[in-house]
């Protein structure tokens, strides 16, 4: 419950309702997805509340240090003798210990896995996820260019950050997305 009020606090209904008003001027329908169709607030809130799961399980990172790879000067170096199963092996190893061993995502990332291999979303939700976080960062900064992914990767940013503006997203979701009898009349 503390999460909910510290969530509302940071992001208040007023920031909703303001968020609600530049849905209503966007240019293209903000509950239609990639795929053509219109999916309900409740599933895209579904999608955010599974993000912030998959965030506190796996954890969060604001960017990914991708400037590491290249400092670390990892020796693809081969010589004429390898093989090339010894290649693919060398490379195979090098991609498990570089990036299989790193469970945390960031809130794009994030937001695609659940996406994709989650129950509770698809490529259409995170899709609208996505614009909907965008809707409420505009809200709360009065900036029409403001995007939930550049806020989300601010250096003063806080996996408690990410966690609240989520769960204000699926309380907008809730709130001013189209219900399933909506949703099943325009298809």
């Amino acid at each position: 419950m503390t999460t909910i009020t510290s969530a509302i606090a940071l992001f208040t209904d007023t920031t909703l309702a303001q968020a609600a008003k530049l849905m209503k001027d966007a240019y293209r329908p903000v509950w239609v997805g990639p795929s053509g169709e219109e999916s309900t607030g409740e599933a895209v809130a579904r999608h955010m509340e599974a993000t912030i799961a998959l965030l506190d399980k796996d954890g969060w990172i604001r960017t990914y240090d991708h400037s590491a790879d290249w400092s670390k000067g990892a020796d693809l170096t081969t010589d004429d003798s390898m093989t090339a199963e010894d290649m693919l092996r060398l490379l195979l190893r090098l991609v498990s210990d570089e990036v299989g061993n790193v469970p945390q995502r960031n809130l794009p990332t994030a937001l695609r896995h659940v996406g994709e291999a989650c129950e509770h979303g698809d490529t259409d939700t995170a899709h609208i996820a996505t614009t909907v976080l965008d809707l409420i960062i505009q809200a709360r900064t009065g900036s029409d260019t403001a995007r939930a992914t550049p806020w989300s990767e601010r250096q003063h940013r806080t996996h408690t950050d990410i966690a609240f503006l989520l769960t204000a997203g699926a309380r907008f979701a809730r709130a001013y997305g189209p219900s399933s009898a909506e949703t099943a009349a325009t298809t």
